[in-house]
């Protein structure tokens, strides 16, 4: 029997502790493949991937290793190092995300693109818990609108199930992209951008830093790789942006989330 698998995961999945750590027992020829062995990277594209990827997706999809996901989601990145301040004068175009929150908290992100960058310039975080007061649909609508600034909106990218809100913000004029909600894809794309500086967060997102600060993976999770659904509110309208916007492919590149497969 031959069983073939793309990437190595978490150490408590089936195949690898009924195949990999079984494999004399079983008769089996265990064949460990690294990213180098992928013929359908270039040389650059594969430097590309070594530079972006870190900690256990480092240790995963470039050296091939069953690993679990532990600590910070985003622990390369440095706030001394990596916070800009937002670009003086008119961007190129303009992109509010939205995760939706009710009893939980709301966070939008306003991000300008300027020569091939997109920068997190400003944000609106509201926690109702925190304040006691929920907001309605309406009231959300005009506090984007107010993130807006005037700003011409190229469009609004936001969490999938807010179906309430999405019908409130296209009754408003603005057009409205649902967010790829696939984590742990988005979750890489995330990192490889901000890795290479195509993604930026400036000094004034308090939130979205105070996030990436906390954010980490769960790992109690049984075995399924997840952060904590906690601190995340921020890290998801980001993780939509990035995976939804600012991931765009380049020719002759394969599908970010498909890298050291085959």
């Amino acid at each position: 029997m031959l069983h073939k698998f793309d990437n190595p995961e978490g150490l408590t999945h089936w195949f690898y502790r009924e195949w990999i750590l079984r494999a004399e027992e079983r008769n089996a020829l265990y064949l460990h493949f690294t990213m180098e062995d992928n013929p359908s990277l270039s040389p650059r594209i594969r430097q590309r991937y070594r530079n972006s990827y870190s900690g256990a997706f480092y240790r995963r999809f470039v050296l091939g290793e069953w690993t679990a996901m532990r600590g910070l989601v985003y622990d390369f990145f440095d706030p001394a190092r990596d916070v800009k301040k937002a670009p003086e004068g008119e961007m190129e175009a303009y992109v509010i995300s939205v995760d939706y929150g009710t009893a939980n908290p709301c966070s939008f992100g306003l991000w300008g693109r300027k020569d091939g960058v997109w920068y997190r310039m400003e944000e609106y975080y509201y926690a109702s818990r925190r304040t006691g007061v929920q907001l309605t649909d309406q009231e959300y609508v005009e506090a984007l609108g107010r993130l807006a600034a005037g700003r011409r909106i190229r469009e609004v990218v936001a969490d999938p199930s807010a179906a309430s809100f999405i019908t409130a913000l296209r009754q408003a004029g603005y057009r409205v992209v649902k967010a790829d909600n696939d984590v742990l894809c988005g979750i890489r794309v995330t990192a490889d951008l901000l890795k290479r500086g195509r993604v930026v967060i400036c000094e004034g997102c308090v939130d979205c830093l105070r996030e990436m600060a906390l954010y980490r993976w769960n790992e109690e999770s049984g075995g399924r790789d997840a952060p904590r659904k906690e601190h995340d509110h921020a890290m998801d309208d980001m993780r939509y942006f990035c995976a939804t916007v600012a991931a765009e492919r380049q020719a002759g590149e394969a599908a970010f989330c498909s890298v050291a497969r085959g």
